[in-house]
């Protein structure tokens, strides 16, 4: 029998056993959440994990589901954030269908498909709906902001609801940042509390993934899920300024490698993973170079004379030589779901509770493993850290029942 993720949690005090280790300066922590549907329901277990053990980031970024994690977070107060979370989760979650332990495992991934088949037809409670007599679906005209076959109205109602943006846009509250599509010209966008104000619409925005959902406008400009550009929204991190040490928690839904497809079913999922699976390796080469280079300049402008150097040139070279390192702790969901195309659709309660208690244990091992990472001054630029592979990766129909 599984647990909840509360009652599994270490009952020894958690604050000191990590300041302990803490380094002398301690680097700011950025939690990077990619777009998955469902599947984000892991997102908030690793989250629960950092929140009980003192890492709570400084700054979220996040696309589509991952925006909505984020804002969840971000825009509340420490002592009601989980709270908040499982309240969303509970929302969107439908009922099994029946208890899939009390039945044969053949049994299992039809229940869930049904469910799923649910979802499809009747949307999630709080988050999506149908349009009632769709002009779109027939392919007419409609305005931009119906072009789509559900509606997201009750995800404003719940993100109004559940997050408080006055708190989200103060200065106590932790930054974030959210990414979106601008639907008019396919240019990616972040909008960044430390930027401007940000409300349910930036959130919206960046989970409006077509057809199924319409563009959001945020100030007179169409914005589609940011997800179609780039999933992981890691660049934001990478080419953020002024450069500090930084650790980064990047977690994962969807997998770039996979057995090859044979049926229709097998197509469809490995085109999703590959579609969605993260680009984050292209970037971090990108930002390496950068960081080369940038140390090639420093190393050419401390050769120069003093008395050649204007003040713009003294603060050029301060900004070139700030030595910093990112390590990045890799979070990957291991899930398969059966190698269901609609995996990211299967809001079933049972899933929903199981993706929560993995990404809760991956959590656990990761703090351990960001916890090694060495801050002292460096070349390195980038450390990546891939969590190995742990004992929690039990199939999700074998998951009990028990309060997200």
């Amino acid at each position: 029998m599984r647990k909840d993720p509360e009652q599994t949690a270490p009952s020894a005090p958690r604050k000191s056993a990590s300041r302990s280790a803490a380094p002398a300066v301690k680097p700011r922590v950025a939690l990077v959440l990619q777009g998955g549907g469902a599947l984000g329901a892991y997102q908030a277990g690793v989250y629960q994990a950092l929140h009980e053990h003192d890492l709570t980031p400084d700054w979220v970024v996040g696309t589509s589901i991952g925006a909505i994690n984020a804002a969840l977070i971000a825009g509340n107060p420490r002592e009601t954030r989980i709270a908040r979370l499982r309240e969303f989760w509970e929302t969107v979650a439908h009922p099994d269908l029946f208890d899939l332990r009390q039945v044969p495992d053949a049994l299992r991934p039809w229940a869930t498909r049904v469910t799923t088949l649910d979802t499809f037809l009747r949307g999630a409670p709080g988050f999506f709906r149908p349009r009632p007599l769709n002009a779109f679906s027939l392919g007419l005209p409609v305005s931009p902001e119906d072009a789509s076959f559900y509606s997201t109205a009750e995800l404003g109602e719940t993100l109004s609801r559940l997050v408080d943006f006055d708190y989200l846009n103060s200065q106590s509250g932790i930054r974030m940042t959210v990414a979106a599509v601008k639907v008019t010209c396919g240019t990616l966008v972040n909008f960044d509390s430390r930027e401007q104000p940000l409300g349910p619409e930036h959130v919206m925005a960046s989970g409006a993934l077509p057809p199924g959902f319409a563009p959001v406008r945020v100030d007179g400009e169409l914005y589609w899920d940011g997800g179609l550009y780039s999933n992981t929204p890691l660049e934001a991190v990478l080419n953020d300024e002024p450069r500090t040490n930084l650790l980064c928690m990047m977690v994962d839904l969807w997998h770039a490698d996979g057995p090859e497809p044979r049926t229709l079913e097998e197509v469809q999922t490995r085109e999703k993973d590959v579609t969605f699976a993260s680009r984050s390796q292209r970037h971090i080469d990108a930002y390496l170079q950068q960081y080369h280079l940038r140390r090639a300049a420093h190393a050419l402008y401390k050769r120069l004379p003093r008395e050649m150097l204007t003040q713009e040139d003294k603060q050029m070279m301060a900004e070139l030589g700030a030595d910093s390192t990112i390590h990045i702790v890799r979070l990957a969901y291991a899930g398969r779901d059966w190698n269901m195309a609609s995996k990211d659709v299967n809001f079933a309660r049972g899933s929903v509770l199981w993706r929560w208690e993995q990404g809760y244990q991956d959590g656990l091992r990761a703090i351990a493993l960001g916890k090694g990472c060495a801050f002292s001054e460096t070349d390195a630029g980038i450390v990546v850290h891939d969590l190995p592979s742990g004992h929690t990766q039990v199939q999700p129909e074998k998951t009990t029942e028990r309060s997200a």
